[in-house]
């Protein structure tokens, strides 16, 4: 009866498995073999062994796209990290209005990010709302999309903007989680509101911190739409992440070889630093 059963689950689970191995595994394993290609729209498709993998690695381009994108999730993922747990902690506890908050700070998550991006070019801009506001502690009111050191800041603001909502709402699930025995004992031993989060609160989030960890550096190493939509690379490639260097490759020069091995150095690079986040945030989970 039990393998009957497990016959029939599998049979009503195959169509979605078929799709899924068809368009996620798919296309990812005939992205690995076209980078070992000079495959490019207008023919090719000879295997070239590791010639893109060579090419790339002495690609300047490809070395300074990196340092961008490293950069850039330096600032990303902790600022989005520290954003939502500050705000977990701010709205774990039912009050008046806090399910109103909490929408409002999950709102940018399913809002349009190039809708958001092209808002926040505006807010950038030179004499914008953020030009002034910093202006008034004695900041120059230029744009910051046109500095070469103050544009992947301003990408990152974006960047935290459209993801602290999604890293709250994990975190908000698992404090409640948390038995109220534990703080309201440590009160009683006299804990502060800082131990308490320290010794109690923190250890308790560790496994939901790791998930976010990867899913926001996968997301951040990822970066694309804002940049696109705010700065196209610029000002002298300050702000030309490693997909804006696979976009240039695969939709500008139509060299999807050389592409699609740029993919699978930042997939190998993604996959890297989820290994080393493991280590030492998951290691005890």
């Amino acid at each position: 009866m039990t393998r009957r059963e497990a016959r029939a689950g599998l049979l009503f689970v195959l169509p979605c498995f078929l799709l899924f191995v068809a368009f996620r595994f798919g296309p990812g394993i005939a992205g690995v073999l076209m980078s070992f290609t000079d495959y490019t729209l207008t023919g090719g498709g000879r295997f070239t062994g590791l010639d893109n993998f060579t090419r790339l690695w002495d690609d300047p381009v490809f070395w300074q796209a990196l340092k961008v994108t490293a950069i850039y999730v330096v600032i990303a993922v902790p600022g989005t990290l520290v954003l939502s747990t500050g705000l977990a902690l701010l709205t774990r506890r039912a009050f008046r209005g806090s399910k109103i908050f909490r929408s409002i700070f999950f709102l940018p998550v399913v809002t349009s990010l190039v809708l958001a991006a092209t808002v926040f070019v505006w807010i950038f801009s030179t004499g914008g709302p953020w030009a002034t506001v910093v202006s008034w502690f004695g900041m120059s009111d230029d744009s910051w999309l046109t500095d070469d050191f103050l544009v992947l800041p301003a990408l990152a603001v974006v960047g935290i903007w459209s993801r602290f909502g999604y890293g709250m709402l994990i975190l908000l699930a698992r404090m409640q989680d948390i038995p109220r025995e534990l703080e309201e004992a440590a009160v009683t031993d006299g804990a502060g509101p800082w131990q308490r989060f320290r010794h109690i609160v923190l250890p308790q989030l560790k496994p939901a911190v790791f998930f976010l960890a990867v899913i926001e550096t996968t997301a951040s190493f990822q970066v694309f739409d804002a940049v696109y939509t705010m700065t196209g690379g610029g000002p002298a490639n300050a702000s030309y992440t490693l997909v804006f260097q696979l976009y240039d490759a695969g939709f500008k020069y139509f060299e999807l070889g050389y592409a699609a091995a740029i993919g699978v150095a930042l997939f190998a690079l993604t996959l890297v630093v989820a290994v080393v986040q493991r280590l030492v945030i998951g290691k005890d989970q």
